[in-house]
């Protein structure tokens, strides 16, 4: 049995959308990132730092998306979802898993200002308008790197697109994504995945985003 510890909407929704692609059943206990539950002792025993995803699989417990992507594909090359050591597309591969989770931070950072903050008085306004400028820049190199591709790498979807893509149903909470076409496109291919499909079906209400927009504050 391999189980995901989830929280809808998240970052291990990177791993239940690759268990999809790989046709890899998984048992998925859904945790909420504001009622404490991921400070439970039991699970800090599975994810040290308190944070999801948490993979159980083949006897062991696996934290960090990116770390879960690359052994799930190494575990199953056949499905050709990472290019194998000294493939042509290796590197690209690598940088973007890297890049992800450099834009990943930058959404999160801005979720603790706009959404965590016990006081939301306390957001500093130039700290918002400067991680979202940093967002928008990463959006733009991201666009950069698709190209005229449909997916990040020349050979196809890759597990590089579960990592990067889902960053794009998160920004733009933050950013506008009408300015990037190549991007707004590159997310409708993605969307039409029946892989990501039944994962979005699977994974719950997310409890994260209020609303469909937070904007800047006008202060």
């Amino acid at each position: 049995m391999i189980r995901l510890h989830h929280v809808p909407f998240s970052r291990s929704f990177r791993v239940l959308w690759l268990l999809e692609e790989l046709g890899l059943d998984c048992e998925l206990i859904r945790y909420s990132i504001r009622d404490g539950s991921l400070r439970d002792p039991a699970y800090l025993a599975k994810s040290p730092a308190g944070r999801v995803p948490a993979l159980e699989i083949d006897g062991e417990v696996i934290f960090e998306s990116a770390a879960i992507l690359q052994i799930l594909c190494e575990r199953h090359p056949q499905a050709g979802l990472a290019p194998a050591p000294g493939a042509p597309d290796r590197a690209r591969f690598l940088e973007i898993i890297g890049f992800a989770e450099t834009m990943a931070s930058l959404i999160e950072n801005l979720n603790m200002q706009h959404l965590f903050l016990r006081d939301p008085s306390q957001a500093s306004p130039v700290v918002l308008k400067l991680i979202t400028a940093r967002l928008r820049s990463t959006l733009g190199a991201m666009e950069t790197l698709l190209g005229d591709q449909d997916y990040l790498l020349p050979s196809g979807f890759s597990a590089a697109d579960a990592m990067m893509g889902f960053n794009l149903f998160a920004a733009p909470y933050y950013v506008d994504l009408s300015r990037f076409p190549g991007l707004e496109a590159y997310r409708a291919r993605l969307e039409a995945r029946e892989a990501y499909k039944t994962a979005r079906a699977r994974e719950g209400e997310q409890d994260i985003y209020p609303r469909d927009f937070l904007p800047l504050p006008e202060r």
